[in-house]
């Protein structure tokens, strides 16, 4: 299928936005010139790779570091497949067939230029070794040294302050067969983390560095996605004539070849990855969002044709996506989104992001009160700003990423589609997204069983995606409570738009809660939050507040009543009591909870009717809201309407069934 005639219409406003970028958004640290040739006989990628790296610190870089990712499909070996036992999100390796599932990167030369640059010749190129390394891996005193996933380069030159390197590498890979991310599946492509890829090298000031610069390039784990610097790629694909492609960034053109081939030219810029995807099945359908402030986003659905009349879903979630985030966080800077909807037999290519690229997922005849398509498309959006705008360290703070994008999946949905319909309104069986973080969290069988803060690989192993993701979310939401979402939203812009491009870490973001709480609410909840995040996100206290009881005596004169509150769980929050009586009027109750106990004495005309514990849900980590309420007038009203909801959905969904 040739792009040429589809595409120029709709490339023609993004690429003239494109161009008029500032020249530079972010540090581009690291330059990729990419040439690289696709065979689908052989699942394999050629490819030319011309990398020039700035060295933006004050250190003297004697060696180099790369992630070779693909290597973690090589074999059973690796750690990425020991760890997670050949499966990821519930999809397994496919060894049902002949081919082989499995994929590799080897890298066949590298040299580094000589001091006349990108113009030396050949003999001023200097040859470079490498030998692999195992920094995170100890399953044995030196590692799993069958792990391959990282390298390092030794450099007879060191590179200075302010200065760059330039390197040439030819590498080959082999995809393997989709389960977790990147490969193939029949005739679709979703090729990410699949070139020689240069780590970080983190300077003193960065992160946690204090006292000493260093590299951080971790193995390719399991409960685990990436961290990289930001950089400029120019890449040139060759596939099949018959392969629609798209990629991140835009493409600038296209050659047809005379051997049956393509060649099309991406260019993008301050991102920190390039993936791209191929398949001759495709169906596209754009579609455009206009900024508030003016200019505009094209969007790009690439369906599967049996998938074609969901691809306004995708779109229009795309679009309230985009809105959000330019309202409440910032403005996505790029002119162009891609959607990619991979086939059913590439489930487990779906759910992924990329800058200006993401993966979604349907199924065929979904009906629209499931709104998978709307929750992918939205919680992959969202990563344009987590994982690419800011940038932070997935393999060792994944809740900076997954759990804030997670919070602000679940403000965009419940907003859009409903706070109690958000995920399904569907045969009278209804949840909302925010509720549904905070039931994934607290019904976990333990949820002290680890805090969230610490590399994301040594993690509890089958917790990680309730406590990067849902518990997050869950303390996200309750910092919102506590604090109201007017200072909250002003948290996040300030966050965002302070470290944008800087790769921030906990103490970063702590540090602009502390900053701003004071400020806006005085020492309401004393100088600093420290004491809340030395709960939510260093420590594993668990939150529980119980309403035990309500008395009325009279003792005379007027109605004297006392309330009993018990704090069940080691979290201390503050929480308020909304206490009723019974000649209608209310009085709300503010208590620290510290304390294991607290009993409020009320003196009132009349009597107490029922008392509500945190009756807004500011505290959404309340493990047992069950407990939160008593009345002295118990009805079976809610009872009986949960019964009734419940035989009506099973009664419908029988019917569906049958």
């Amino acid at each position: 299928m040739n792009h040429s005639l589809l595409a120029l219409a709709a490339l023609w406003l993004p690429l003239a936005a494109y161009c008029q970028q500032p020249p530079a958004l972010s540090p581009r640290n690291a330059n990729y010139q990419i040439d690289v040739r696709l065979n689908p006989a052989t699942r394999q990628l050629d490819g030319q790779e011309t990398l020039i790296w700035r060295n933006t610190t004050t250190d003297r870089i004697t060696e180099l570091q790369f992630h070779l990712y693909l290597n973690a499909f090589k074999d059973q070996n690796s750690t990425f497949m020991r760890e997670s036992g050949g499966q990821l999100r519930g999809v397994e390796m496919d060894k049902s067939t002949n081919e082989s599932p499995y994929g590799w990167i080897n890298i066949k030369s590298m040299k580094r230029r000589g001091s006349e640059g990108r113009n030396a010749e050949s003999r001023n190129a200097e040859p470079l070794s490498w030998q692999f390394i195992q920094p995170d891996d100890q399953a044995t005193d030196r590692g799993n040294r069958d792990d391959r996933t990282v390298i390092r380069v030794p450099l007879s030159r060191a590179v200075g302050p302010g200065e760059s390197i330039t390197l040439d590498i030819a590498f080959q890979a082999r995809l393997p067969k989709i389960f977790a991310r990147t490969g193939y599946s029949r005739d679709f492509y979703l090729v990410g983390q699949w070139f020689p890829k240069i780590g970080v090298y983190e300077g003193v000031g960065t992160r946690y560095r204090k006292t000493q610069g260093g590299w951080n390039c971790h193995q390719f784990h399991a409960h685990s996605e990436f961290y990289a610097d930001y950089g400029q790629y120019d890449v040139n694909i060759t596939t099949p004539s018959a392969y629609w492609v798209e990629a991140t960034g835009l493409m600038t053109g296209e050659t047809a070849n005379r051997d049956g081939t393509k060649t099309l030219r991406y260019r993008a810029t301050d991102v920190v990855d390039f993936a791209w995807t191929a398949s001759p099945h495709f169906q596209a359908v754009t579609d455009h969002w206009k900024r508030p402030g003016g200019g505009v986003v094209t969007l790009t659905a690439l369906m599967q044709p049996e998938h074609l009349n969901q691809a306004q879903r995708h779109l229009d979630a795309a679009k309230i996506a985009l809105t959000y985030f330019d309202k409440h966080l910032g403005q996505y800077p790029f002119p162009n989104l891609t959607i990619v909807d991979p086939p059913a037999h590439a489930s487990g290519a779906a759910g992924m992001e990329y800058p200006t690229f993401i993966t979604a997922g349907t199924v065929w005849g979904l009906p629209a009160g499931i709104r998978a398509p709307e929750i992918v498309t939205v919680h992959e959006f969202g990563h344009q700003y987590f994982m690419q705008l800011l940038a932070t360290n997935e393999f060792e703070e994944a809740w900076m990423d997954e759990g804030f994008n997670q919070y602000y999946e679940g403000r965009i949905m419940d907003e859009a589609y409903g706070a109690k319909t958000a995920i399904v309104n569907w045969l009278g069986y209804r949840i909302g997204d925010l509720e549904f973080s905070r039931d994934s969290y607290v019904h976990l069988d333990n949820p002290a069983i680890s805090p969230a803060f610490g590399n994301v690989w040594q993690l509890p192993d089958a917790c990680y995606g309730d406590l990067t993701y849902m518990k997050t979310a869950t303390w996200m939401r309750t910092l919102e409570g506590l604090v109201g979402r007017t200072v909250m939203d002003e948290i996040m812009q300030t966050y965002f738009i302070r470290w944008r491009f800087k790769h921030p870490n906990a103490e970063n973001f702590i540090a602009i809660v502390n900053e701003l709480v004071p400020k806006r609410l005085g020492t309401k909840f004393g100088s600093d939050m420290n004491w809340f995040f030395r709960q939510v996100l260093y420590g594993d206290q668990v939150c529980d507040y119980k309403l035990v009881s309500i008395h009325n005596r009279k003792p005379g004169k007027g109605q004297r009543s006392t309330i009993r509150v018990d704090r069940l769980g080691d979290m201390q929050l503050p929480v308020e009591v909304l206490v009723h009586f019974s000649d209608g009027h209310e009085q709300l109750l503010h208590w620290n909870g510290q304390s294991r106990s607290q009993t409020f004495s009320l003196t009132q005309p009349t009597t107490v009717q029922w008392a509500k514990l945190d009756p807004q849900q500011k505290i959404y980590l309340d493990t047992n809201l069950n407990n939160n309420s008593l009345t002295l007038n118990p009805s079976s009203a809610p009872a009986a309407k949960f019964t009734g909801k419940f035989l009506f959905w099973l009664q419908n969904l029988m019917q569906w069934l049958g």
